[in-house]
């Protein structure tokens, strides 16, 4: 995976990892898809243990980080995204045809279903720098409206 990234400052930067056949790194022979990157820290999906998991990659140490109770092989992740710090990592999954948005929290190595009790499709999370909102796109009455919720799991009102 090499591309140009424009971080927050305005300059792009230019990321170049070396290609690991084995699929402990960055780069595979496997579908690595949706990358978002923070300033330490590069969130993907990938299927290279064939099924599409959230895998998290440390740019400094230029390693994979395990996400131990994170993927579950009966899901589908997409659309992962990370606060700055790399603590909290959010994703949509679909299981048996519904969609939901989690939280995965590093630190204590628990993931929570956020949208659990919404009857509604769910897509496209993103969580903001400091790990405290969670934005996303929730399906009702016909259209797509935008969503945030506290890291609780409680909805904002703005």
């Amino acid at each position: 995976m090499s591309s140009l990234v424009t971080g927050c400052t305005g300059y792009p930067r230019y990321l170049n990892f070396p290609f690991d056949g084995g699929g402990r790194g960055l780069n595979s022979r496997a579908s690595d898809l949706e990358p978002q990157v923070t300033s330490n820290y590069i969130v993907f999906i990938s299927d290279r243990n064939g099924s599409q998991d959230v895998y998290l990659f440390d740019a400094q140490q230029r390693q994979l980080i395990a996400l131990p109770g994170l993927n579950a092989l009966d899901e589908i992740a997409s659309h992962p995204s990370i606060s700055e710090n790399g603590r909290y990592v959010v994703f949509a999954s679909s299981r048996q045809g519904k969609s939901n948005i989690y939280v995965y929290d590093r630190q204590t190595e628990q993931k929570r279903n956020l949208t659990a009790d919404l009857q509604a499709e769910v897509r496209n999370p993103i969580i903001n720098a400091d790990g405290t909102q969670i934005a996303f796109e929730i399906a009702q009455d016909g259209q797509w409206d935008i969503m945030i919720y506290d890291l609780s799991g409680n909805p904002l009102k703005l």
